[in-house]
């Protein structure tokens, strides 16, 4: 994870879930999250073609230029990418792994912003992970963002962190203040390429995440 907000959202959602997989939905307190409020999202897992927005920052919102609220998050790709952002969806609703992936967010200006985007788990009215908290940071702040909207975002990056590992940021700052990690841990691989993590579409039915080759650093099992 390279942005603040990215790193903001997964501490505090970690700490909100425990020794859990995931916390409620119910536990999230949008004023203990107020400085990154306007960059957060939560989408709804309707079913695996479908994680409708139920809430959207404002900061977001402006970004595309207009509310996001009811959309389908898997109608910002097409092809290859969005069967690879399903894939992700999938594993966070069913598996309950985090996620964290870059895009270049475009105008029709052509002019490009990096964006860090995270889905995070959370359970709602059972066991089922079917609301999923999010956020959509960029790296930078250029002068058009707000006045051009975001038109294309095509994928640069893929990562799934299972519930059981440690992104690497928290593992170097726990090294700092001496506290312990809790086990077992894995360190976050290094990115990948998009031609190794771009998932086969004979891959996309069923439960196949656990054996989910094309992203490194998921479970053996």
């Amino acid at each position: 994870m390279k942005s603040v907000v990215a790193r903001s959202l997964y501490d505090y959602w970690t700490n909100l879930r425990g020794q859990r997989a995931a916390p409620e939905r119910n536990e999230v307190d949008p004023a203990a999250i107020r400085g990154i409020l306007g960059d957060t999202f939560i989408l709804e897992a309707l079913d695996r073609q479908t994680y409708s927005f139920r809430l959207a920052g404002t900061r977001i919102c402006a970004a595309y230029g207009r509310e996001l609220k009811g959309r389908n998050v898997l109608d910002f790709w097409s092809g290859k990418d969005r069967e690879s952002i399903a894939c992700l969806l999938a594993a966070v609703v069913e598996d309950g792994a985090a996620a964290v992936f870059g895009l270049n967010a475009t105008n029709d200006r052509g002019q490009i912003m990096p964006v860090e985007v995270m889905f995070l788990p959370l359970r709602h009215q059972g066991t089922n992970h079917t609301r999923i908290l999010g956020c959509f940071a960029p790296m930078d702040q250029p002068y058009w963002l707000g006045l051009y909207p975001v038109v294309r975002q095509p994928l640069q990056s893929l990562r799934l962190i299972w519930p059981d590992e440690k992104p690497a940021f928290l593992l170097n700052s726990e090294k700092v203040d001496g506290t312990h990690a809790r086990a077992p841990v894995r360190h976050e691989p290094p990115p990948l390429s998009m031609d190794r993590r771009r998932p086969a579409p004979h891959m996309l039915p069923g439960r196949t995440f656990r054996h989910f080759r094309v992203i490194e650093g998921g479970r053996a099992d």
